[in-house]
């Protein structure tokens, strides 16, 4: 008779970006700073919960700040589940950008803003009320915890409700992208996107890429 090793089994991942915040609308850079949803925001989370009623859910992961916690309770809410926090899956801390538009960002930062749009992954950014940094430890961070939690939960489902630069860490491991290439896919609010983690490798697999199509009107990306 065949055994089935639980150990060994794919974990399913569905990587959500959190809906809208008033910061998304006027990009403005939120990094670390603890920003809640709008009203749109919580529309969105409403649909996205919504859409994924259906689909088995085994837990919903989300990072410690309100945003994302917000658009993971409103799914957790419609299943009964409990929403877990991992500070791990926050977006990348900004420093002195935070809190500020793109404009701002140039004019009081000339150096660190062209170093960022240069996409030096190891530029070190302007102190700020957080800790700032690189791309290259951001990315280092995001996709740590996501590959662990992966790897924790073999043969499960499981939603992580998480940042915009989570998600583009997580497209450019899967999709083996280098750092320092341009961003030049979308990460939408709200937005379903599909991972799955092969314990046998480690790797991570991309299925399904910027499913919004229960989202209306069109959401917003935030980061160029």
């Amino acid at each position: 008779m065949t055994t089935t090793n639980a150990s060994a089994a794919p974990t399913e991942l569905l990587l959500i970006r959190h809906g809208e915040t008033a910061w998304n609308a006027e990009r403005r850079l939120q990094g670390h700073l603890d920003i809640p949803l709008n009203d749109e925001g919580e529309r969105q989370a409403a649909l996205l919960a919504g859409a994924l009623a259906g689909e088995p859910l085994d837990l919903i992961i989300a990072s410690d700040l309100r945003r994302a916690h917000q658009t993971a309770q409103a799914m957790a809410d419609r299943r009964g589940l409990t929403v877990a926090i991992d500070p791990a899956l926050r977006e990348r801390g900004y420093g002195g950008f935070e809190g500020l538009l793109y404009s701002e960002i140039e004019e009081r930062f000339p150096r660190e803003f062209a170093a960022w749009q240069a996409r030096d992954v190891d530029a070190q950014l302007p102190p700020g009320r957080n800790v700032g940094e690189s791309f290259r430890s951001f990315f280092d961070r995001a996709t740590g915890a996501i590959l662990a939690l992966a790897a924790d939960n073999p043969g499960k489902t499981i939603a992580l409700v998480a940042h915009g630069g989570v998600l583009e860490c997580a497209y450019r491991l899967a999709r083996g992208l280098p750092l320092e290439t341009p961003r030049d896919f979308k990460v939408y609010n709200a937005s379903i996107n599909r991972f799955r983690f092969d314990p046998a490798d480690r790797s991570l697999v991309l299925d399904s890429w910027g499913e919004v199509d229960h989202l209306r009107p069109a959401v917003l990306d935030e980061l160029p």
